[in-house]
């Protein structure tokens, strides 16, 4: 007995199964398509979120600083001089404190302070009546001496007529040759007196003793003036030429002695008792010695070595040079310190720049080249300039300018200013220093040696 109940919505089976309804969907199929739609979208956003975060992350490019501008020169090739600076003093050849000789009342002053006299020139003018007076009365007593003179010789040719003819005793003729000898002697002692006089009559007429400048008067007219007293009416002293005196330290000396010495073998005459200029370098030339101001940035004048002294001072380990001028344009005055630069030897053809276009840092002294660079962009090509710095060796430095033992050649361009701003690969703006007068900010002037430099650099 089969117990069937019935299920309601359900229909009676009679044992065959209704193929009419379709069976249910797989259930892990469609989990599979779920979760790959999740990882897509998942996979979006991390690909959104990497690439947000990218955008976010990236800062823009700043601009390049803008190019800095400089005044650049270029290099040149010229003559540097190989010298020794010291301070010098500068002293007169001649210097003479005019003191009077005699004693008397200054009646006249016939110079202007500051005034340039010449030799022999009349300065000051002593009351001349009294040693006048005296040259009168010496002259007088002279004249009568010499009358007293012809009386005894006259005597002594009678005396000697007559002892011939034994007319008169020995010792009569002697005692006038006597006479004739005593009167001799005054006149030549009133001879002398009159000579004298005439002397002290000259010392009342003050000349210069040379040519030069008088300074300020130290006697008024109408002021007693006495011969033992030791202070002086005025000082003149001589202006042209003029000397320098100046110390050079003794390590310099061997190459100072090696120039002289070839140059005493150059000029030396074929006599050799001859005299020998021995102050000239090896070429021939005397050695020269230039006078500066005190700030090194004038060159006052140009004169030669006239002497050095024999010693070497000890204390200070310096031997002492004499240096004579010219003095033309009255440019050098006594007493005044210089600095003196004694030209040892002449180097020719170096490289020269502006003194104050070299750096110097902890490597040493160096300068900011100036190089072209040029890029091409889509075919179009753009110049600009940078600055490189490269260490060089500064050689002798003669005023504002350097030469250059190594690390430039002629013709390469250097910056000059703005050194602060400049630095390695940077790029400028370089404008040609000027030419005013060869001495603006590329071609300072002031060195003996700046106008062969110039004319060099021109040829080359």
């Amino acid at each position: 007995m089969n117990n069937q109940q019935s299920v309601p919505g359900a229909k009676a089976s009679s044992g065959n199964i209704d193929k009419s309804v379709s069976p249910p969907p797989n259930p892990p199929a469609r989990q599979e398509e779920h979760w790959g739609t999740w990882a897509v979208i998942l996979g979006i956003v991390v690909l959104g979120a990497v690439a947000l975060f990218l955008l976010r992350g990236r800062k823009p490019r700043p601009p390049l600083p803008p190019p800095v501008s400089i005044t650049v020169t270029n290099v040149w090739r010229g003559d540097m001089d190989f010298a020794v600076s010291s301070l010098g003093s500068v002293q007169p050849v001649y210097a003479a404190s005019i003191s009077p000789r005699v004693d008397g009342q200054v009646v006249a002053i016939n110079f202007v302070e500051g005034q340039m006299v010449k030799s022999n020139d009349l300065l000051v003018e002593i009351d001349p009546g009294p040693y006048q007076a005296v040259l009168t009365q010496a002259t007088g007593q002279l004249q009568r001496d010499k009358a007293l003179l012809e009386g005894a010789k006259v005597d002594l040719k009678r005396y000697e007529a007559a002892y011939t003819k034994k007319a008169i005793p020995q010792q009569q003729m002697d005692d006038q040759v006597a006479v004739v000898h005593q009167d001799e002697g005054l006149v030549q002692y009133d001879e002398g007196q009159v000579e004298s006089a005439k002397v002290n009559l000259a010392y009342c007429f003050i000349r210069a003793p040379f040519a030069g400048r008088v300074g300020l008067r130290l006697v008024d007219p109408g002021n007693v003036v006495h011969a033992a007293n030791t202070n002086a009416i005025v000082v003149v002293a001589q202006l042209q030429p003029i000397t320098v005196v100046f110390n050079v330290a003794e390590d310099y000396l061997p190459q100072i002695m090696q120039q002289l010495v070839a140059g005493a073998r150059a000029a030396r005459p074929a006599t050799e008792n001859a005299a020998v200029p021995v102050f000239q370098d090896a070429s021939g030339h005397p050695m020269i010695v230039e006078a500066w101001d005190r700030a090194q940035e004038r060159k006052l004048a140009t004169g030669k070595v006239l002497a050095l002294n024999n010693l070497i001072d000890s204390a200070t380990g310096t031997i002492r040079f004499k240096a004579i001028f010219d003095n033309e344009d009255l440019s050098l005055f006594p007493n005044q310190f210089v600095n003196a630069n004694l030209i040892i030897q002449t180097l020719h053809g170096v490289s020269l720049i502006p003194t104050f276009a070299i750096q110097h840092n902890p490597e040493g002294a160096f300068v900011y080249i100036v190089t072209n660079n040029t890029v091409t962009t889509n075919g179009l090509a753009t110049n600009y300039q940078t600055v490189t710095m490269r260490n060089i060796v500064p050689g002798n430095a003669e005023g504002a300018v350097t030469s250059v033992a190594q690390g430039l050649e002629p013709g390469e361009v250097i910056a000059l200013d703005n050194f602060n701003k400049l630095g390695e690969g940077m790029r400028v703006v370089a404008r040609q220093a000027g030419e005013e007068g060869k001495g603006g900010a590329g071609r300072p002037g002031g060195g003996p040696r700046q106008k062969k430099a110039d004319q060099a650099k021109d040829g080359s």
